[in-house]
């Protein structure tokens, strides 16, 4: 029971601190309104390293979809894990959503800008294009895993130093990145908060745009799974 409850209250924790930072920094009557892309993006870091440091003993610390598939195509996760990882990451998703709106809710509010109520909650492409926008989560998500997975080639990283390491990988996917569609790189990134804008009574919140949800949603998973392919397909050197 414990991995489960640790996804969720990891995945909770890091789509809270994450779309909370998109609201800080985006909505136009927050005190920290104007901060930039590069708050956003090294806040996003920090959101996925704090609960990795919190949870990782005890999940992980997937908070993640894609990268949880991927650890089982891999061969070091186990597949019957996998529905109940998916389940607990998606509802922290949801939760974190929530929470971030009970926050936000008078600056969402008195946000007059739809598109930028659904940004604080949810990725969208800054050039809508179904193609170039699922390569995109598609080669993200392959960064991530790839990365991730090569922690295995330093000796010792694995000690806790690894955590930063996720850190880097998530600031430099979305400082090379981040610009074409908000690099969820993460289907419970999306999706979990976008439920929650699709049932929160958010003054004037438009439409959720579950159809391009769906690019953030299937991408991760097949940037993952290929990241594993080409990964196992190198003949790294035998550990010493």
């Amino acid at each position: 029971m414990l991995p489960y409850v640790s996804e969720f209250v990891g995945t909770a924790l890091l789509i809270l601190l994450g779309t909370s930072v998109v609201a800080n920094v985006n909505l136009k009557k927050s005190g920290m309104s104007g901060g930039g892309v590069v708050v956003i993006t090294i806040a996003w870091g920090l959101a996925v390293m704090i609960p990795a440091y919190i949870f990782g003993a005890a999940s992980g610390a997937h908070f993640n979809p894609a990268l949880t598939v991927a650890l089982a195509v891999n061969g070091t996760f186990p597949w019957e894990m996998v529905p109940g990882y998916f389940v607990a990451q998606m509802a922290g998703g949801f939760l974190g959503g929530v929470l971030m709106h009970s926050l936000f809710k008078d600056h969402l509010d008195a946000e007059e800008n739809v598109k930028m109520k659904l940004g604080v909650f949810c990725t969208s492409p800054s050039m809508p294009n179904m193609f170039r926008n699922f390569l995109s989560e598609t080669i993200g998500t392959f960064v991530l895993v790839f990365a991730i997975l090569g922690i295995a080639q330093v000796p010792g990283l694995a000690t806790g130093l690894d955590k930063i390491f996720v850190f880097g990988i998530i600031v430099s996917i979305g400082m090379s990145m981040g610009g074409l569609t908000g690099y969820a790189i993460n289907p419970a990134r999306d999706m979990g908060p976008r439920l929650a804008h699709f049932v929160l009574p958010i003054k004037g919140k438009g439409d959720s745009n579950f159809r391009y949800g769906m690019v953030p949603f299937t991408a991760p998973y097949v940037g993952g799974i290929l990241a594993v392919i080409v990964y196992n397909a190198i003949p790294w050197a035998p550990a010493a």
